[in-house]
């Protein structure tokens, strides 16, 4: 089935022609403006022809041949493997008709509220019946597609690879023959050998990129810019394989790109840096989204002395001096990942010394989950925290440590084909938390982790109930397309099924059901045999996108006698992941947590709160006795759990509040336990608890916005107050999509 390119405003296309041509390599060269916001410069594009096109150039010859059909070097042995759809002849709207930049823009098809095309570029494109057939339709030009927006592109222009010094080397000479001896169809083979070059050969497959991203324009290419695209031609050329394989796009970022968010850090110093936006990266630079377009870069970043430059790079960059008051920066990645992986942070960071923190440090050496030793060099380079989960103890920063951490694993060395199977990486990633974390805590015997998982446990569970209860059904699917994920249109463009939903950014039902659906499996497999057909697919699949069945698949033919007891692929389908809700497993299993023994500690102390608050409300005495109830200190899940169960009371009285934030000393107590004390400060309109609650709102902004509403549906005149000054405060450093909810609730 072809996949329409006409996305709701919520879905968030995938505009790059993938199957036509591929980027294997960028190089940028840019410029940090704190001033004026921007980040400019340029980026050189180096490109192969894609698998699906892989045909005859104009001249009659057969084009280059590149490892993409069969093999995608990952930086190591491992073969990449991308599955690629039969998908019949299609009829799509888009047209590549004869192309010339109009000052007209045509209409957006996303969110009337969002026009982010650059208007004194605007696309002429209109619309197609037979896109497909590409290299077929007489005079017309080939049309290279790049995903775009809140991009100024000032000018596009072919790169002379065969002006670099030495650059023949790199071509054998049975290939500077015939045909090749043409320039242009020189540049292309260059660029082919470039690229694919073997993969313990990357320092000089680094080394001859950035000569050729530093060689002249050999002429400038026609481009236009529509809503989320990029569109570049180059007159008369009419295949992908005959297309210039290395291009040159000079542009800049606009301060309201959504790719990045410019802000100040703590001390009101400025920084910016990538924020997870829905859109990627998009508004950083032009390039191919989609997942199968994996790549490797290199890049230098310039910015102001006293500023230091973090990208997701595998080096560790020092600075060097350009002139006075200028650094330059300059990170690499040579193994080949999804664009959306690229990131990067410049502000006056410090470093902190690995002793400062060694409790937290211990995630990190002391995690020895037997993942195979090929895999043990490999790390996510960066990873961004929010200062939330700084404050309170460690528990809360290292089980958001172990979960990023997983992220190494699954999320980039092992990728989802289709972005709306986001739970392949967040499910797996929430499953292992609780793996990492418990190999941190070596201290603790195996019951006792054993009782803290099932506490989480309960916990996740609970969130996910309320989520699917005050949530869109819609958006509780892990698997939204069904049958047809993973399939794209004849180009490679597709869409993401609700990546630009607002409130999609605040739920967590991918991460829950399919941490629910990980550990179900691992109940009913065995804990031991789960883990090794874990390790088993992670060797199997590194390097690769998948789907959800490759996983399900390999697991089930492991054990053979699951598929008797009725455990398929398709019945997991059918509980887990195609359905909203709870799923059915799921709900026979709720009680079970109950049995824990935190959990029942948790149960004794909530019962000696409300009978404690019902005696000082029915006594006339005005203080109570200290010594008449004695309250056990609580682990941070623990205080978690006893705050949302006395949420479920009807009333406390505000000397049951005042007692309750004085034995625990919540606001030294972790973000998430915080979150709940302010809860029940709005839900029972304890003034003296305002403070805690503006604070929470300034200091916590994205954890914040859920008590907004709450604020706002109690319909009193100081709570609403209240949440417009927070507002008002902290709206110009959140992000859009928190602003926007927001701004949502408020007015």
């Amino acid at each position: 089935m072809e996949t329409q390119l006409d996305p709701m405003k919520d879905d968030l296309p995938l505009m790059a022609n993938t199957s036509y041509m591929l980027v294997k390599h960028y190089v940028l060269d840019l410029d940090v403006d704190f001033k004026g916001k921007v980040i400019e410069g340029s980026i050189v594009l180096f490109l192969e022809t894609g698998s699906q096109h892989r045909k005859t150039s104009s001249a009659g010859k057969e084009c280059c041949q590149s490892q993409f059909d069969e093999t995608c070097e990952m930086g190591t042995s491992e073969p990449c493997h991308i599955p690629m759809i039969n998908v019949p002849t299609c009829s799509s709207k888009m047209e590549y008709n004869d192309f010339a930049i109009s000052g007209k823009e045509e209409e957006a098809t996303t969110d009337e509220n969002s026009n982010h095309s650059n208007n004194e570029q605007a696309s002429g494109i209109s619309s197609s019946k037979d896109p497909c057939d590409i290299e077929n339709r007489g005079n017309k030009d080939f049309l290279l597609v790049l995903d775009c927006c809140d991009l100024s592109v000032l000018k596009v222009e072919e790169v002379d690879v065969a002006a670099v010094s030495g650059i023949e080397k790199l071509v054998r000479p049975a290939k500077l023959t015939g045909v090749s001896q043409e320039v242009e169809n020189l540049r292309n083979q260059i660029v082919h050998e470039l690229v694919t070059l073997p993969a313990d050969r990357w320092k000089e497959q680094l080394h001859y990129s950035t000569l050729c991203s530093q060689a002249p324009g050999c002429g400038e290419l026609v481009f236009s810019t529509g809503t989320w695209s990029l569109e570049i031609r180059k007159s008369g050329i009419q295949t992908p394989a005959d297309f210039p394989h290395a291009i040159r796009i000079w542009y800049k970022t606009k301060p309201e790109g959504r790719s990045v968010t410019w802000t100040t850090d703590q001390s009101g110093r400025p920084c910016v840096y990538t924020m997870g936006s829905p859109i990627n990266n998009r508004a950083l630079f032009p390039c191919q989204e989609p997942p199968i377009a994996l790549s490797t870069w290199q890049a230098s970043v310039r910015t102001a002395a006293g500023f230091v430059v973090l990208m997701s790079g595998e080096n560790s960059a020092e600075p060097v001096q350009l002139r006075e008051g200028v650094l330059s920066w300059y990170y690499y990645v040579s193994m080949p990942m999804p664009a959306s992986t690229f990131t990067i942070a410049v502000g006056c960071w410090q470093e902190v010394k690995q002793q400062s923190f060694k409790q937290t440090a211990a995630i990190e050496t002391n995690t020895e989950f037997p993942l195979p030793s090929s895999q043990t060099d490999f790390s996510p380079h960066i990873i961004f925290l929010s200062q939330s989960v700084l404050p309170g103890g460690s528990h809360l920063c290292g089980t958001r440590l172990c979960h990023e951490i997983a992220h190494a694993w699954f999320g980039l060395a092992i990728g989802a084909r289709d972005w709306t199977e986001e739970w392949i990486s967040e499910g797996f990633a929430t499953f292992l938390e609780d793996i990492f974390w418990a190999r941190a805590q070596q201290q603790l015997s195996h019951d006792e982790i054993k009782g803290q998982q099932e506490l989480k446990a309960l916990l996740r569970w609970r969130r996910l109930r309320d989520e699917v209860q005050n949530s869109e059904e819609e958006l509780q699917v892990l698997r939204p397309k069904k049958e047809s994920t993973g399939e794209l249109s004849e180009s490679g463009a597709s869409v993401v099924k609700y990546g630009l939903k607002a409130e999609k950014i605040f739920m967590q039902v991918h991460y829950l059901k399919g941490y629910f659906l990980l550990r179900s499996l691992a109940k009913t497999i065995g804990e031991v045999s789960y883990l090794a057909s874990l390790r088993k697919f992670v060797v199997k699949f590194h390097g690769q996108l998948v789907l959800s069945q490759d996983f399900l698949s390999m697991l089930l033919e492991d054990i053979p006698k699951q598929k008797e007891s009725g455990l398929t692929v398709e019945s997991i389908f059918q509980n887990w992941l195609d359905t909203s809700g709870i799923p059915k497993p799921l709900l026979e299993e709720g009680e079970t947590w109950k049995e824990c023994q935190l959990v029942q500690q948790v149960s004794g102390e909530v019962t000696k709160w409300i009978q404690t608050n019902r005696r000082i409300r029915k006594s006339s005495k005005k203080k109570m006795k200290q010594d008449e109830v004695v309250f056990q200190q609580l682990l941070p899940d623990q205080l978690v759990l006893l705050l949302e169960s006395l949420l479920e009371e009807k009333t406390l009285c505000p000397r049951i509040l005042q007692c309750l934030e004085r034995t625990y000393q919540l606001q030294k107590q972790d973000a998430e336990v915080r979150h709940r004390w302010c809860e029940l400060v709005i839900k029972h309109k304890y003034e003296p608890g305002y403070g805690d609650v503006e604070r929470f709102l300034r200091e916590d902004q994205a954890m914040g916005v859920y008590l907004y509403g709450e604020l706002m549906v109690n319909e009193d005149a100081k709570q609403q107050e209240l949440a417009r000054k927070c507002f008002a405060a902290a709206q110009e450093h959140m992000d859009a999509s928190s602003a926007k909810v927001v701004a949502e609730m408020l007015f």
